[in-house]
């Protein structure tokens, strides 16, 4: 990850976005949405993770995060972003209605064969900028904004 985009203070509230590659259009099913937001409880109350605000929009998520206790936010974010791969390309797999099964596979496995991150299947952007919400203030623009 570039030094820009570094959580330098693990004390300090972050603005991150999540985007899934290629900017496709996942979370348009409740199934796959309640994968995130399952995770996203499972890192709260076992990993220490703080949520300020947060939208799910069809092939993004804006979060507004913090922490509590040992573990980083940037391992936080990480392991939450491996797990939800993991389970979305499980559930898209199993998911019978899913319409776009075979091409949203082939993407997937497109991406990750040009990543020298991913072995299989390539679900969110590697990046995810956090800004550092200093003050009120830029608190405020962002929820306003999420």
């Amino acid at each position: 990850m570039s030094e820009k985009y570094k959580i330098r203070d693990q004390d300090k509230i972050y603005f991150v976005t999540f985007s899934v590659v290629q900017w496709i259009d996942v979370f348009t099913r409740p199934d796959y949405k309640n994968i995130l937001i399952e995770n996203l409880k499972f890192c709260q109350k076992n990993k220490g993770l703080e949520i300020y605000g947060w939208c799910l929009m069809s092939n993004h998520m804006h979060i507004i995060v913090g922490k509590e206790g040992q573990e980083k936010i940037q391992d936080i974010i990480r392991d939450f972003k491996k797990f939800t791969t993991v389970k979305m390309i499980k559930a898209i797999k199993e998911n019978h209605q899913e319409s776009r099964k075979e091409w949203l596979l082939w993407m997937f496995r497109k991406l990750a064969e040009k990543s020298n991150k991913h072995q299989k299947y390539c679900f969110w952007q590697n990046e995810y900028h956090p800004i550092e919400l200093s003050d009120a203030k830029m608190m405020q623009q962002k929820l306003d904004y999420t």
